[in-house]
């Protein structure tokens, strides 16, 4: 199988050496010298310094075009604010069977105040292509260095579910199918703003309860929106909602973890970017996922919480009191 891997960030390096134990995998940089790099050392250097690449793992800067012809799967690794671009890029070299995916997890930010989910995006510019999404509760280091790990492949077209699990299911790495596209990306999206709060509980240090009812009535709140959207409520229960959320709040190679952790030591927003030097994906769709919530009558207090500790509205203490301070309810 030939694989096009749009992005070397973290993530889509990890799948790629993945995938290139068994398949032949083009890794695309933007950075024309980066690649260079990359393809010489055989490593990314920035994101996974210590995980050598795979022997059918090649890197490529080359302009997105006719050589994407080629492949048989399509993977876009970029984050959510560049797939619109990107989609729109590929769309017309890619043939009529070819699966395209995206692995970035959120909610576009829409110059008209929708946030918009990947398989939203792709409706809209690419209606014509196979897509999907690959997500669920993972590491790029753990699974670039082949540690155990299981991911969702999740389409309304059954091939590109077949072609996922085809492309990555192998060694230590499973791929379950799941057809429920909206429950997928919406635990996806929804977690990583669950993990800023949940950061920020434990640098509080709120205590083991804490962290454990946060943890469970952030769920909830996924579960209430994904619902409200058409998803499954089992799916919350899988890989892509309880897995991930799980990983994410408390695995300290979380990235949204530890913005909220930073947020606890007294850091602004900037300063808490700057210093992880890695996209968080809560930052860019806390808002998006509040502004969808509202317009649907979904109340997410938690979330809400977590947008007014990024706007400056509250104080991390505050945003406490304010959860804290809620009148009591039926939990369901």
């Amino acid at each position: 199988m030939k694989i096009a891997v749009l992005g070397s960030g973290a993530w889509g390096t990890a799948l790629a050496t993945h995938a290139g134990r068994e398949h032949a995998v083009s890794l695309w940089s933007r950075d024309a010298a980066q690649a260079q790099a990359m393809q010489a050392d055989r490593v990314n250097a920035r994101y996974l310094p210590d995980c050598p690449f795979s022997d059918g793992l090649t890197v490529t800067a080359a302009p997105l075009g006719a050589w994407l012809q080629d492949m048989d799967l399509v993977v876009i690794a970029t984050p959510m604010r560049a797939l619109r671009q990107v989609l729109t890029d590929v769309s017309p070299w890619v043939q009529a069977r070819v699966p395209v995916v995206w692995l970035c997890k959120g909610f576009e930010a829409g110059a008209d105040g929708m946030g918009r989910m990947g398989h939203e995006v792709c409706a809209q510019v690419a209606p014509q292509l196979l897509g999907g999404v690959l997500s669920g509760p993972s590491f790029a280091q753990e699974v670039a260095m082949g540690q155990p790990a299981a991911l969702v492949a999740a389409s309304a077209h059954a091939s590109v579910r077949e072609t996922l699990v085809q492309a990555f299911h192998r060694g230590n790495l499973r791929v379950y199918a799941n057809a429920d596209v909206v429950g997928v990306e919406v635990g996806g999206a929804v977690k990583n703003v669950l993990a800023i709060a949940t950061g920020l509980c434990d640098g509080l240090k709120l205590g083991l309860n804490a962290r454990a009812a946060l943890i469970t009535r952030g769920l909830a709140e996924m579960t209430r929106l994904g619902v409200a959207l058409g998803a499954h409520s089992e799916t919350f229960m899988g890989l892509s909602g309880l897995g991930d959320l799980v990983l994410t709040a408390t695995g300290d190679l979380s990235r949204n973890r530890q913005v909220g952790l930073a947020l606890a030591q007294g850091l602004t927003v900037a300063q808490a970017v700057e210093a992880l030097g890695h996209v968080a994906e809560g930052l860019d769709c806390a808002r998006t996922v509040v502004q969808r919530a509202n317009q649907l009558g979904v109340e997410m207090p938690i979330a809400q919480s977590v947008v007014g500790l990024l706007d400056g509205a509250l104080s991390p203490q505050q945003a406490v009191a304010q959860l804290m301070g809620r009148d009591a309810k039926q939990e369901l």
